[in-house]
């Protein structure tokens, strides 16, 4: 079991906020509006699953300068005090009326001159979670100021994480990299699908998983049709091969990464699948170093995982991950984002089995300033096989 401390100092904090609030010096905003929850969490710390409630929205301003101040419903007072934050505002939520515009209108007036600009995210991977009818209200309410792109501050500071940070990561990593070590004792011939994905989430809890939001997996004879797919009630068959992939979170933190199993003695062409697909995040891995881009790690696996050129419809063969399964960038042809410390990418390459039948593998590794580590611990070419 891990010995990560839990949560961060108030100074991995203040530091964030210190760092988006020079890159917001240098664009002309004079506050951030922070509406979702990796957005929040990134600044404040505050980490509940109260999230999936749909009913409540939740907003931090970040303002020029000066601490992070919450705009929350009343319900999440006493958890938010809990964090470094000392300016929480609340109102008692749902209400029908005004739930929370008014408030959050008077905070930014406050903070923003007459005219001043207030940074939005909105690119890939963001969104704006109020009410739509709200965010027009409140658009209103702020006039003449104007609601602009915060041109992705914070996704920027996101992608590069501090040690503290990969230290989480890497903890949920080897949960998951025990729980992997331990599906042959939940995968037989004669198992249901359903039964392995249920099994193997409580594997991840016991070996200390906080929870598994994400759990995709498949089996199928000599391969498997696609990797997104609910498990069914059919058994796992000698011949199948079975994949789970995960991103469990221990403290805030994803991990995601799969691994594949021959049920029984695999085939000669399952076998060499595999170890094409293990050679493919080596080579990626063993050029993953500043000085190399994205677009770099994309064609190293290509290459090897398909030599034909028969590159999966997927798109991406790796993405960011840190507070979300997948985070900014996509290992694609077209990004040529430079690699820089501190990142953590997954590499996964993909290759065809057949008209309907693919295999995919996935690790996880961060950059630093020698080169690319290991997060998850690197799967052997051989596929472990289940009796």
């Amino acid at each position: 079991m891990s010995n990560t401390l839990r949560g961060f100092a108030p100074q991995e904090f203040m530091d964030r906020t210190a760092r988006a609030q020079s890159m917001m010096a240098t664009v002309d905003l004079d506050a951030l509006l922070l509406t979702t929850e990796p957005e929040v969490r990134y600044y404040t710390g505050f980490l509940t699953r109260f999230w999936e409630s749909p009913t409540r929205p939740w907003f931090v301003v970040l303002p020029a300068q000066g601490m992070p101040i919450a705009v929350i419903p009343s319900i999440g007072a006493h958890l938010m005090r809990q964090t470094w934050i000392t300016d929480i505002r609340t109102w008692q939520a749902p209400n029908y009326s005004d739930d929370g515009v008014g408030l959050l209108a008077d905070t930014l007036r406050e903070i923003v001159p007459r005219g001043g600009r207030i940074g939005l995210a909105d690119t890939m991977e963001s969104h704006v979670r109020m009410p739509l009818a709200d965010l027009h209200a409140l658009q209103a309410a702020l006039a003449p100021c104007q609601i602009v792109s915060d041109t992705q501050i914070t996704r920027k500071l996101r992608t590069i994480k501090s040690d503290s940070e990969i230290a989480k990561i890497r903890a949920a990593a080897q949960v998951a990299d025990r729980a992997f070590d331990r599906v042959g004792d939940i995968a037989r011939p004669g198992v249901p699908l359903s039964a392995v994905f249920r099994d193997f989430q409580a594997l991840c809890l016991s070996e200390g998983a906080d929870w598994v939001p994400y759990l995709a997996g498949a089996a199928g004879a000599g391969g498997y049709g696609d990797v997104i797919s609910p498990a069914t009630d059919a058994p796992v068959q000698p011949g199948d091969v079975l994949m789970l992939d995960t991103g469990l979170v221990r403290d805030g933190y994803f991990c995601d990464f799969d691994r594949n199993y021959s049920v029984g003695t695999p085939s000669v062409s399952v076998s060499g699948a595999h170890a094409r697909l293990v050679d493919a995040t080596r080579a990626a891995f063993d050029i993953a170093r500043p000085g190399s881009i994205i677009s770099d790690l994309f064609h190293a696996m290509d290459r090897v995982a398909n030599p034909g050129g028969s590159t999966l419809e997927a798109g991406r063969l790796g993405h960011g991950l840190g507070m979300q399964l997948t985070e900014w960038p996509s290992i694609v042809a077209t990004d040529h984002t430079p690699l820089v410390p501190g990142m953590v990418l997954t590499l996964e390459p993909s290759v065809l089995l057949g008209e309907d039948r693919i295999m995919v593998h996935e690790e996880n590794i961060v950059i630093t300033k020698d080169g690319a580590a290991w997060l998850s611990t690197p799967q052997a070419r051989d596929i472990r096989v289940l009796t």
